[in-house]
């Protein structure tokens, strides 16, 4: 396995598997791995077949923190992320630092980004206002890199995974992208970096963004008409804030292709929610 520092290291690299015509996947992480990362490691390899090429980048992105973001405090140990990454054998792990990434930014020498127009507005994008742009101009940019024939991303970043489908489509980037199922925990608390900042009895009140997503799935299996979005999410809103030191940022109820809100909620309406236990906010989603 090798570590790459460098963009044009990266570049040389990836030219190379491309003359020799190999398939390349590409892991889009930020870092201090987990079994859900691995899994999406896992699924990269199988896309990429026998011959191909595995690349997991380990980068933590300023551009999509804002300013009283957790950026600085964020999760970090590339060493424990290497070992994990060669034990899966994969090929490279691309760690960029900022200066490679964005050079020349304090001096105002970085100026072009990526936006998403449509699909960035809601939710994720309504909460934290530049957060989408850093993530699509940080993807194009490691899309430019590696060069990979398909990346994975989790489906816990719902709304990330179809910005950046739209975005690969809108700018013809020549990729598949591939959406890989949410690992969760044994008490479905959706696996994330973040985690690792709950602790004691935090950890159990985080379980609320599972069990108020089952909670809506099991009432509206219950009725056969649609149920009205508006009380639903006055209920998960009530769920949520009987968890001591919890509050609810937003839930919403959208079409799972347009992520268009919607009004009443049936069979196949998908649900997203972000919570904030304490100063921790986690995310959550599912298809109802």
């Amino acid at each position: 396995m090798r570590l790459v520092r460098s963009i044009a290291s990266m570049q040389r690299l990836s030219k190379g598997w491309q003359r020799r015509g190999l398939q390349v996947g590409l892991v889009p992480t930020m870092g201090f791995l987990h079994a859900g990362h691995l899994s999406l490691v896992r699924r990269a390899s199988r896309l990429a077949g026998s011959r191909g090429k595995v690349v997991v980048s380990i980068y933590v992105n300023p551009t999509q923190f804002g300013p009283r973001e957790d950026f600085s405090s964020y999760p970090r140990d590339l060493s424990r992320d290497l070992r994990l990454c060669r034990a899966e054998k994969v090929d490279a792990v691309f760690a960029p630092r900022d200066v490679e990434m964005y050079p020349g930014d304090r001096a105002g020498g970085f100026s072009t980004y990526v936006e998403e127009g449509r699909l960035s507005g809601g939710m994720e994008g309504a909460s934290r206002p530049t957060h989408f742009r850093g993530v699509a101009t940080v993807v194009a940019k490691l899309f430019n890199i590696v060069r990979p024939t398909v990346a994975v991303f989790g489906a816990k970043d719902y709304q990330q995974a179809t910005i950046v489908k739209r975005m690969v489509r809108d700018l013809n980037f020549p990729l598949e992208i591939k959406v890989a199922p949410i690992y969760r925990e044994p008490d479905g608390l959706a696996m994330s970096s973040r985690n690792r900042y709950l602790k004691g009895r935090a950890r159990l009140q985080a379980t609320v963004l599972w069990r108020a997503i089952e909670r809506v799935r099991a009432a509206v299996g219950r009725n056969s008409r649609a149920l009205p979005a508006p009380a639903l999410k006055r209920a998960v809103k009530r769920m949520v804030e009987r968890e001591p030191g919890a509050r609810l940022d937003y839930v919403e109820f959208f079409d799972a292709e347009t992520l268009e809100p919607a009004s009443r909620v049936a069979h196949g309406t998908h649900m997203a929610l972000a919570v904030f236990i304490g100063k921790t906010r986690l995310i959550d989603n599912s298809r109802l």
